[in-house]
């Protein structure tokens, strides 16, 4: 009571002064407060009093300060008017803890100055958290002080940390013991985001789980998620096993199993499968699994489950959603060509005799394309003959019809194996090497225990016939894609190292490896590529074919930015310009999909770097320059030769050795000309090479930015950089590489930007581009696009090789009749599939020479059969949602366009703009689907795509109207 009596008096002391003119004007409840605030610290500053009269003044102020309430936007009025005391209150503060008698007191002191700070300029001193320190032995009630508070300390501990760590360990201890106590605070108060920065600063983020429930782990997981692609190792693979562990604790499996699959850790899925003995999770389980990880072998025993998993009845799902959607008539690729559209002087009738054989193989990969996995089509396996059309193309073109076969019955592998086992007798080679590489086709992402592609392709592996041997190969790389399959490595790794055979051979067989074991860093494949480039003569390596035995390695490391170092150090040791080139692939293999920045900044300034220097052409010049004065200086000695000749004694002695003369420095020149042509033919190689690595590199970019959505913008923006500044290889890859980053998503920018770009004067540049429109449509049925593409078909009439190229972007366009998708993300575009990937990236790399693979004509190794390396890539994007014994059921689901909710207050809808439709239904790119009713059903998955089982709710009652 003294102390509040003492203040009143001095309080009407203090208005009774006369008030500084430029003062600002109070209110007088605003005045009266300042005054008794301004009297404590009087008082605070005195010496002549005992310890609990300044414990009851420090109580009073902390009262001030805790009480005070104003607006969200201003300063509280009490932190306000003491803030030009904070100086006096830390001279206080030193002379107290001189005086240990005070000792209780400069604690509760240190506490409100700790908070005083927070309004104080301390020029980077970090005020607040110092007087922290001093006062949180004792004080453990920091959260009564707000949360606006709170965050300033959670900022400056970071910095502290970040400038003490290695220097002061006590200090360390310290900070990590206070932020454990402030993160169970932000989780409380919904500041679930601040939580985990504070504990990714102090490198704790494994103490997380320890502090979420039932009601904040969904949020804070969901943050942790969305951050991991703006992290940098190590702290990406943490934020990705602390949010596993979470949901893992929460029973949230298949949460749990996505970030399992995204860490690429078989343990961390077996133990996802152990956690629980419900068979029908494990089924549920098994279906989000096949999406990414076909050949994944389940732990248990239960056969029903590894076949959801191994994609058995996929076949029969994908029947029963295009009977649902009314698709099961089979078209013809007359029905997506609609030449009576186009104009009837351009009409495709006039096509037929420039070059009939390669526009009836357009036609057999378009017929491929539309009827894939339907199992019917009108073309091929017609009533009255069934070879009628393979006999209509010739030569390789009858490899690549008989392996359609393969697509049109995609997935089911016992009736495709039926109607190709025909073919495999054929005498001619062109139709059995088809078939074998349909049998390939047609066992792709489906494994079986049977493996009856590789029981049926491996005698072929070592023929003798180049073009068995090689359907072969590709068979083999195609069907066990992403296996790891050790037979199928046994075969193939002898070929790899095998110097006798062509290197067309090795590096397909290369390419076949690097897709089987795609990711996995295998030493043995490793180890043998790179030996095969060391031993390889220098002339084999500048065969075109040498980039997919680079493409092979790389695919190796897709994703595995830990343990590339090791390879990139063995690729310095080989004297070739193909040292760049597989530098640059297994880099961008593997960061793929990261979005790194760094690597992309690289990529960049390797693709605007100038194959030869300025200073060899200035060189050049110069020598150019002197050469002409040389030759100037001859001609005027000829002239006063020929004046002089009229009196010399003996013209005919003169003339011979003249002649002489002549003829030596004419065998000089022929000499030094072979030299040259030589050292120009040789450096013709190394630019090859040189700009190579170029395109490669814009590649590159596309596979590295598709990871995150700013990433994606932004790499299209320096995609039209590239093609107006760029090389002729790199303006041929920058369509590929926009392709690529767009995959099965038409955004009317990009392929507007594509259109533009197919009518360029170089043609490859043309035909790259349209490639990517139907790579950017693919499985979409765009209007737009199926549009400008049949406008192409009539520029290109005359161009036999553009107009092939259009048929296949048509045929892409319209995959599956518009069912299918060639995206490479999987579970709400938050995984990326390698495999998916590594066959997009195929069929890139052996465009951006596509006259001598995807259009060549000759009888090479392989030409548009590379096409079919999409095969692994190729999805259904659909959502069936079945019941507990796997039969589809249809329900109400409302599709719309996924909304970003992280970090967003209360609980948002997650879909805007939603239609509601019955399943079986088709998520475009970017959508998402929820159940109408969730009372009535449970749904085992947390994402509605693929095959969902639901469950009857055993609480539900139907309510009669």
């Amino acid at each position: 009571m003294a102390v509040k009596d003492d203040l009143k008096e001095d309080t009407k002391s203090k208005q009774a002064k006369t008030k500084q003119p430029k003062e600002e004007e109070l209110s007088e409840e605003d005045q009266h407060l300042k005054d008794e605030l301004e009297m404590l610290v009087e008082r605070l500053n005195e010496s002549d009093h005992d310890t609990e009269f300044y414990d009851q003044c420090l109580k009073t102020l902390k009262d001030f300060i805790k009480d005070s309430t104003t607006s969200m936007t201003a300063v509280p009025k009490p932190l306000k008017f003491l803030r030009p005391q904070y100086p006096v209150l830390t001279e206080i503060y030193d002379k107290w803890t001189k005086n240990s008698n005070h000792s209780d007191v400069v604690i509760k002191l240190a506490d409100i100055l700790s908070v005083l700070a927070m309004t104080y300029s301390d020029d980077g001193k970090k005020e607040s958290l110092k007087y922290r320190l001093l006062s949180s032995e004792i004080d453990d009630t920091i959260a009564d002080w707000g949360h606006e508070y709170m965050r300033h300390l959670a900022l400056e501990i970071g910095e502290t940390y970040q400038e003490k760590l290695g220097v002061d360990e006590d200090l360390i201890h310290q900070l990590v013991q206070l932020s454990l106590k402030i993160a169970p605070f932000f989780l409380k108060h919904n500041a679930e985001a601040d939580a985990v920065d504070l504990l990714l600063e102090i490198e704790c983020i494994d103490k997380l789980p320890e502090f979420v429930d039932e009601n904040t782990y969904a949020r804070v997981c969901l943050y942790m998620v969305s951050c991991v692609p703006l992290l940098a190792p190590p702290d990406d693979s943490s934020f990705l096993n602390t949010a596993y562990s979470i949901y893992l604790s929460h029973n949230k499996l298949t949460q749990a199993l996505t970030l399992a699959m995204k860490l690429d850790d078989p343990q961390l899925i077996k133990q996802v499968f152990e956690v629980t003995d419900d068979e029908l999770i494990h089924k549920q389980l098994g279906f989000i699994l096949s999406q990414q990880m076909p050949s994944f072998k389940y732990p248990g025993d239960n056969e029903e489950v590894q076949n959801t998993i191994s994609n058995i009845k996929l076949h029969e799902y994908f029947a029963y959603l295009v009977k649902e959607l009314n698709l099961l008539d089979p078209k013809v690729p007359e029905d997506i060509y609609k030449s009576h559209l186009e104009n009837a002087k351009f009409g495709i009738g006039t096509s037929g005799s420039i070059d009939s054989a390669k526009q009836n193989l357009a036609a057999a990969f378009v017929n491929s394309f539309l009827n894939l996995g339907y199992g019917v089509d009108k073309l091929i396996q017609t009533e009255e003959d069934n070879k009628s059309w393979i006999y209509k193309t010739k030569g390789n073109g009858m490899i690549s019809t008989t392996a359609s076969l393969g697509s049109i019955h995609q997935w089911n592998i016992n009736d495709g194996l039926q109607v190709l086992d025909k073919y495999t007798y054929s005498s001619e080679d062109e139709v059995k090497a088809g078939a074998l590489l349909g049998t390939g086709i047609v066992s792709a992402n489906v494994h079986d225990e049977i493996e009856a592609a590789l029981a049926l392709l491996q005698e072929y592996v070592n023929d003798p016939k180049k073009i068995l041997q090689t359907s072969a190969i590709n068979g083999l790389g195609i069907a066990f894609a992403g296996s790891s399959n050790e037979e199928v490595l046994g075969l193939l790794l002898p070929l790899v190292s095998d110097l006798d055979i062509s290197i067309e051979v090795s590096s397909l067989a290369a390419l076949a490896l690097g897709h089987v074991f795609v990711g996995t860093c295998h030493g043995d494949i490793t180890s043998t590529i790179l030996q095969t480039l060391l031993e390889r003569d220098f002339t084999q390596l500048t065969n075109k074919f040498v980039r997919f035995l680079s493409l092979g390695l790389g695919l190796l490391y897709m994703g595995k930015t830990e343990q590339v170092e090791d390879v990139l150090e063995t690729i310095d040791a080989i004297e070739h310009p193909i040292s760049k080139t597989l530098k640059v692939l297994v880099n961008i293999c593997a960061y793929a999909g990261t979005g790194n920045v760094l690597q992309i900044q690289s990529l960049l300034q390797m693709c605007t770097a100038k194959p030869k220097d300025d200073s060899e052409e200035e060189k050049k010049l110069a020598e150019s320059e002197e050469d002409a004065a040389v030759a100037a200086a001859a001609a005027e000695g000829a002239a006063e030769g020929s004046s002089t000749d009229a009196a010399a004694p003996d013209a005919t002695e003169t003339a011979d050795a003249n002649d002489v003369e002549m003829k030596d420095s004419e065998d000089k020149e022929e000499t030094k000309k072979e030299a040259e042509d030589k050292k120009d033919a040789s450096a013709t190689t190394d630019e090859e090479e040189e700009e190579l690595y170029q395109g490669f590199a814009v590649l590159g970019l596309a596979c590295i930015a598709m990871g995150e959505e700013i990433g994606q913008d932004m790499s299209l923006r320096h995609f039209s950089h590239l093609m107006h500044y760029g090389n002729p290889l790199i303006r041929r890859a920058v369509p590929l590489a926009m392709g690529l980053v767009s995959s099965s998503n038409p955004q009317m920018k990009v392929f507007d930007t594509l259109s533009r770009h197919s009518h360029d004067p170089d043609l490859e540049v043309a035909q790259n581009a349209i490639y990517a429109m139907g790579l950017v449509g693919a499985g979409t049925n765009n209007a737009r696009l199926a549009q400008l593409l049949r406008q192409l078909a009539s520029y290109y009439i005359k161009s036999t090789d553009t107009l092939f190229m259009v048929r296949i972007a048509q045929g892409i366009l319209h995959l599956g009749k518009g069912t299918l998708s060639l995206n490479p993300f999987n579970s709400e575009r938050t995984i990326l599939s390698k495999v998916s990937l590594a066959s997009l990236l195929t069929i890139s790399v052996a465009l951006l020479d596509p006259k001598f693979f995807i259009l060549s004509d000759s009888n090479t190794a392989t030409s548009h059969q590379l096409l079919y390396y999409l095969t692994p890539a190729i999805k259904p994007r659909m959502l069936i949602t079945v019941d507990e014994s796997l039969n589809p059921i249809k329900v109400n689901v409302r599709v719309g366009q996924a909304v970003d909710v992280v970090g967003q207050a209360g609980k948002p809808k997650t879909i805007t703009g939603w239609v509601t439709q019955s399943t079986p239904v088709l998520l475009n790119y970017g959508e998402r689907a929820e159940l109408e009713n969730t009372e009535e059903w449970i749904s085992l998955s947390n994402a509605l795509e693929g095959i969902v089982i639901l469950k009857k709710n055993p609480e539900y009652m139907e309510v009669d109207n």
